[in-house]
């Protein structure tokens, strides 16, 4: 099961590697890539690096290391979203205006054409979007994400689309535009199931606070005996899971995560 199963974290900046990784390892992103398979970078969402920089952390992991990357917020955030705060620094008038929300325009396709640059440069597989929660279920944001993702070169991305806010009320909306888009539909697997027939699954893991998005939280080990019985269960209809923490707790959880599934 393993094998069809990646685990890692939604970032690794605050990964604190075993002492005296120093000796053995060039950076911390190195000393994480020996022990996770898989990280998803997430500083491109807020403001994207240069794709020298991102080459040279490719060249940094070990063998078989993979990356996964976050689009840049142009694409999904409106510029007024608090998302930006301390990031617009150099954006165009027109940029101001137009970007996020999906919309088919000129500005939001450029944006993701440097948000491939980098999936390339990292030679990433997915890209994910995350869509705020307002950018809620309608006909009008329907119509702009489908123009925009039919027309947008992926090049060897792959797209995975993690909805929030009222999207998830409707979930028959959800699955036909994973399937006419061909997305990788995102979600918390201790709180809904994918809906894609996407042979992907992409898991993201926040902690099972009342507050969905509240990351404060340390998943217990019966969490995540329950957690590997779901991933157990989702391997035989997909070939391969991406499984990532995205909370407070998230690289020991995902440590935790691997021991137990190895047992298995």
């Amino acid at each position: 099961m393993g094998a069809k199963i990646k685990v890692g974290t939604c970032g690794y900046g605050r990964y604190q590697p075993p002492r005296d990784w120093k000796k053995n390892f060039k950076s911390r992103l190195h000393a994480y890539s020996d022990i996770f398979e898989v990280v998803e970078i997430n500083k491109t969402f807020y403001k994207l690096p240069m794709v020298e920089t991102l080459k040279r952390w490719w060249e940094e992991v070990s063998p078989d290391f993979e990356f996964t990357l976050k689009a840049w917020q142009a694409l999904t955030h409106q510029t007024s979203s608090p998302t930006w705060r301390g990031k617009k620094t150099g954006l165009t008038p027109i940029q101001m205006k137009n970007f996020g929300m999906l919309r088919p325009n000129k500005e939001v396709i450029e944006s993701w054409n440097e948000t491939k640059d980098r999936g390339e440069a990292l030679q990433a597989n997915i890209c994910v979007l995350q869509t705020p929660r307002s950018f809620r279920c309608s006909l009008e944001n329907e119509k702009n994400m489908r123009q925009l993702l039919s027309k947008i070169n992926r090049g060897r991305l792959n797209l995975a689309w993690e909805p929030r806010g009222d999207w998830n009320e409707n979930p028959d909306t959800i699955k036909k535009i994973c399937d006419d888009l061909n997305l990788i539909h995102i979600v918390d697997l201790m709180r809904r199931n994918p809906l894609s027939s996407h042979p992907i699954a992409y898991i993201r893991l926040h902690g099972l606070n009342p507050g969905e998005y509240d990351y404060n939280y340390d998943y217990s080990r019966d969490e995540l005996l329950e957690l590997a019985g779901k991933l157990k269960v989702l391997v035989q209809e997909k070939e391969t899971i991406y499984c990532f923490f995205n909370n407070y707790a998230m690289f020991k959880n995902a440590q935790q995560l691997k021991k137990l599934l190895k047992k298995n």
